[in-house]
């Protein structure tokens, strides 16, 4: 039987627009245990906004809690709560990307929307508040409720970040706040993100699976001289601020010879590292679909499917890229920095920009030692700006 959760999410504006934050709270339906709670401080934006990232949010942190749950979601936005139903229009462009991310997190027959008064909705606006003051003092805010339960009475509040929140990447500005390039609104400098694929391996060019389960290969000649040249091509720019990258030896590897030529320290996040691909790696797509027929069929049709021996889903990994996506936006406000990485987790931010489905990963292609770019806004408003660049390498 499938577990059920009640999701109670909120947001604010002091100004609508002005300073802005969400909260939300994952309960357990049948003891009305707090079983997670998320909130943020968001920066200048609308009511609207905030309430959407507060859904995201709330429904991220429960898919997170159990990807097969049943949930209920009770709001006090009459606007988010019968759009999300399907019982009203969303006529507002700014918006329909917002309901399309909320809609993308689960599907939707475990989904039901209930209208509740906002007086019956405390918990999650007390979060919400919690988040604008913590943000009013420069602060993060930090969760008194751990993932999975409860705090014992007494005990003290959790030190570790909240559950990973939904940053609205992939939200246009709402209402009240236009999309970046189309208003007058100031949203400061963005966070940017510059993607590199790293260079060739001897695994590359054969087009077998090479994740983070395998034999861990460096680059091979014709990787060390795409990663100089990709090099050059950023020393040219000179817009790179920090680097950033995957553990696994390729990713190193290519981040080193950026570095050296920009004279920067290199950063490693776990987060970033390519998917486990299991008993598949190492082996090319012809090779998996005549051991494992079944299991690759089955792996093409669902994202929350993982490779044959213990290898990741892609729903596993975008929950990973997306809680580093969080922390590093948080890190290097402002700044442009290199994420030297793999191509799921390239692909899954791109996704998760754009608020495309998750068979978005099957569709785009990314060549070694390519470059794409997202910026990140104040206002959650994400945009692509740069996909599979390769010119550097001609």
């Amino acid at each position: 039987m499938a577990r059920r959760f009640v999701v109670e999410a909120d947001g604010g504006s002091r100004g609508n627009p002005g300073p802005a934050g969400y909260g939300a709270v994952v309960l357990d339906a049948e003891t009305g245990e707090p079983l997670a709670e998320v909130a943020e401080y968001i920066g200048t934006a609308t009511n609207n906004v905030a309430e959407y990232k507060g859904l995201i949010a709330g429904l991220r942190a429960a898919n997170a809690l159990d990807p097969d749950a049943e949930v209920l979601v009770r709001m006090d936005s009459k606007l988010v709560i019968e759009q999300m139903s399907g019982r009203w229009k969303i006529k507002h462009p700014d918006m329909r990307p917002l309901a399309a991310e909320a809609k993308a997190i689960m599907p939707p027959g475990q989904l039901t929307y209930e209208w509740i008064p906002r007086e019956k909705n405390k918990h999650a606006d007390r979060l919400a508040n919690e988040a604008m003051d913590a943000g009013k003092r420069g602060e993060q805010w930090q969760p008194k409720v751990p993932p999975g339960g409860t705090l014992a009475a007494g005990a003290p509040e959790a030190a570790a970040p909240a559950a990973p929140a939904d940053n609205a990447l992939a939200e246009p500005a709402a209402t009240g706040a236009p999309a970046v390039g189309w208003g007058s609104a100031d949203l400061g400098t963005p966070a940017t993100f510059v993607l590199l694929r790293h260079g060739e391996t001897p695994l590359t060019p054969e087009k077998r699976f090479s994740g983070s389960g395998g034999t861990d290969p460096g680059l091979s000649d014709v990787g060390r001289h795409q990663a100089e040249r990709v090099a050059a091509a950023l020393a040219a720019r000179g817009t790179i601020q920090a680097i950033v990258t995957s553990p696994l030896r390729r990713c190193r590897e290519t981040a080193d010879a950026v570095a050296r030529r920009l004279g920067l320290d290199v950063r490693v996040e776990d987060g970033l590292r390519e998917t486990d691909f299991g008993a598949w790696e190492g082996l090319t797509f012809a090779e998996v679909k005549e051991r494992h027929p079944e299991d690759l069929e089955a792996w093409l049709a669902s994202t929350k499917v993982a490779p044959t021996g213990g290898g990741e889903s892609f729903a596993t990994v975008t929950r990973r890229v997306a809680a580093s996506r969080d922390k590093l936006i948080a890190r290097y406000t402002g700044r442009t920095v290199l994420l030297v990485t793999h191509v799921t987790p390239i692909k899954t931010l791109v996704r998760l920009a754009l608020g495309a489905p998750p068979e978005t990963l099957f569709r785009m292609e990314l060549s070694a030692a390519s470059l794409s770019a997202v910026a990140y806004y104040a206002d959650g408003n994400a945009s692509l700006r740069l996909l599979n660049e390769t010119a550097h390498l001609r």
